[in-house]
């Protein structure tokens, strides 16, 4: 067994079923908001996703606010890095930074490209992919070295995960690049967002070789509006159309509150199943819910599955 540096990586090797949540630290020099997003998330989940610029908007770094988000609300965090943003030079330094004020979980992404963010005539980095960022984590934390060999003076200790898409079409491409980044050393998975439980079950048969953990994405919508536009715009996402009649549904309810409410039920019952479900098949190491701006509907889907279980936290087969 691999050396255990944060809690996320012990519950997984343990075989306990882990919740990660997301924060997305937004265009701002406030960390107010930060600190009581992540106060809500940490009652329910093991470790709180930090994003990097997603959809290559510029917000606050990830490591600043990740820093801020484990000193201020002692939750742990998952620290996103892109290679969109940075050469190999700045990634070094970061994970140094990183590893030295105390973060533990590293996830590597290439990130999407500056042309569909908010500065569009931004120039890509892309100096290395997210499977030779692996690599760089793996031999800073094994070899005590950068990736040409130069000493690091002191101790590196971090866990890097990678993200797994299971609505690619053809599936057989992404698995191959999963079995590249597990060869290299990746120490578990989240997936892009997944709506459809057969899509789910599919990724999983296809990674199981692999030997990875894996965190199933799910994205629960406030509205049906929301909803709408992810199928829309996020390629490969497919929601079922049980999903979107219910969610639309709700907007015909006469007032605000009931729509919320009615919304917050929907996905609490929806994505509550389609976990124990998942975890019943023995190959889920745990769920990532991606609820940005929707941080009380994570504690309900927990509570939820936690009943659909008779209140037990079981442990994964194998």
């Amino acid at each position: 067994m691999n050396r255990v540096f944060s809690k996320l990586m012990s519950e997984i090797q343990s075989g306990k079923f882990v919740y990660t949540g997301e924060i997305s630290p937004g265009k701002t020099t406030r960390i107010e908001g930060l600190i009581r997003s992540a106060g809500v998330l940490g009652k329910h989940v093991t470790a709180c996703n930090v994003t990097d610029n997603p959809r290559a908007r510029a917000n606050m770094s990830s490591l600043a606010a990740s820093i801020a988000i484990q000193e201020k609300a002692g939750v742990e965090v998952i620290c996103q890095m892109t290679a969109r943003d940075r050469n190999r030079i700045a990634l070094t330094s970061d994970l140094l930074g990183a590893a030295a004020l105390g973060v533990r979980n590293v996830l590597v992404m290439s990130g999407d490209h500056p042309s569909l963010g908010d500065n569009p005539l931004a120039m890509p980095v892309y100096d290395l992919d997210s499977a030779h960022m692996v690599e760089l984590v793996r031999r800073m934390v094994d070899e005590g070295t950068d990736l040409v060999g130069n000493r690091i003076d002191g101790e590196v200790r971090l866990h890097v995960g990678v993200v797994g898409n299971p609505n690619a079409d053809p599936i057989e491409v992404e698995i191959a690049k999963l079995e590249r980044k597990a060869e290299i050393g990746a120490e578990f998975i989240q997936t892009q967002a997944v709506f459809d439980i057969e899509v789910a079950e599919r990724f999983l048969d296809s990674v199981e070789g692999i030997g990875v953990p894996v965190l199933i994405g799910i994205m629960p919508c406030r509205s049906f509006r929301t909803a709408e536009q992810i199928e829309k715009n996020v390629p490969g996402i497919r929601i079922p159309q049980e999903y979107l009649e219910r969610l639309r549904g709700a907007e015909e309810l006469p007032d605000l509150a009931s729509k919320e409410e009615r919304a917050d039920f929907i996905n609490e019952e929806y994505f509550s199943s389609m976990i124990s479900d998942l975890r019943r098949t023995g190959r889920l190491a745990g769920a990532h819910i991606m609820g940005v701006s929707y941080n009380q509907i994570v504690g309900r889907i927990v509570e939820a599955v936690q009943k659909r279980e008779g209140g037990k936290r079981s442990k994964r087969k194998g």
